[in-house]
């Protein structure tokens, strides 16, 4: 059964920092390309950082450019988002997406971040 499994979600103050992990299983976890993707109250998802499967590119949207980092580590079959630097307007729910070409893809049932004093 393939899963992704989200955690390490909460709510923080303004400037503080949390670290999301996605713990994938039920697939080739070193074969697929990660992504994180947020979805705002009341917006669309939007792509957040990508990165390749084995970790030799990563890419990270402006919005969040010097203040949040990507990485994974195969033997773990985790891929992490560490978020530095809160702001408000980080707020949403965070998924985790595994894709790769000819492949299926699969998404994670998301954790909710809350930056707020």
């Amino acid at each position: 059964q393939v899963q992704l499994v989200e955690s390490g979600g909460g709510l923080v103050q303004p400037g503080g920092s949390l670290k999301l992990s996605c713990v994938a299983s039920g697939f080739r976890f070193s074969t697929y390309a990660m992504n994180w993707y947020r979805r705002p109250p009341g917006k669309e998802r939007e792509l957040v950082a990508g990165i390749s499967s084995f970790g030799g590119v990563t890419s990270i949207a402006d919005s969040v450019q010097g203040r949040f980092t990507i990485f994974r580590d195969n033997a773990k079959n985790t891929v992490y988002l560490q978020m530095n630097g809160l702001k408000p307007e980080d707020t949403a729910v965070y998924y985790c997406y595994a894709h790769k070409a000819w492949g299926p893809d699969y998404w994670g049932q998301g954790t909710q971040v809350t930056v707020s004093s």
